[in-house]
């Protein structure tokens, strides 16, 4: 599966972006994560098309919503009142078999990555 990321940008502290992502097959579940430079790839949000399970990483809960459209195996990530420390790659990935829920967080129950978009938010 091939994933195709797009929608990254800049925006000021307080504004909005939305991240698109489209994979070339069917999938059990899509999810986002980011890396900033120097730190650690982080779980952003993710969901598990079969029982339509959301999750979210604790620094984004209440300001990011992600939806998606199973039939066109697309899934978006809304971002809303965002913050420098926002400030990433956002990386797209996707999984063929279905993830466990308590799972759904980890970036090891996702063997499909995208390319990344990057997102700069300025104070």
């Amino acid at each position: 599966v091939q994933l195709q990321a797009s929608g990254g940008g800049s925006v000021q502290a307080g504004g909005s972006l939305r991240l698109s992502c489209a994979a070339s097959d069917s999938t059990s579940a899509m999810a986002w994560f980011r890396q900033a430079p120097g730190k650690e790839r982080e779980f952003v949000a993710t969901i598990r098309w079969s029982g339509g399970n959301i999750r979210y990483g604790d620094s984004v809960k209440g300001r990011f919503t992600i939806s998606g459209d199973k039939a066109k195996n697309t899934v978006y990530l809304q971002m809303n009142s965002l913050k420098p420390e926002d400030t990433a790659l956002y990386y797209c990935a996707a999984s063929i078999n279905r993830p466990i829920l308590s799972a759904l967080g980890d970036e090891n129950s996702y063997r499909n990555w995208g390319q990344g978009t990057q997102v700069t938010v300025s104070s």
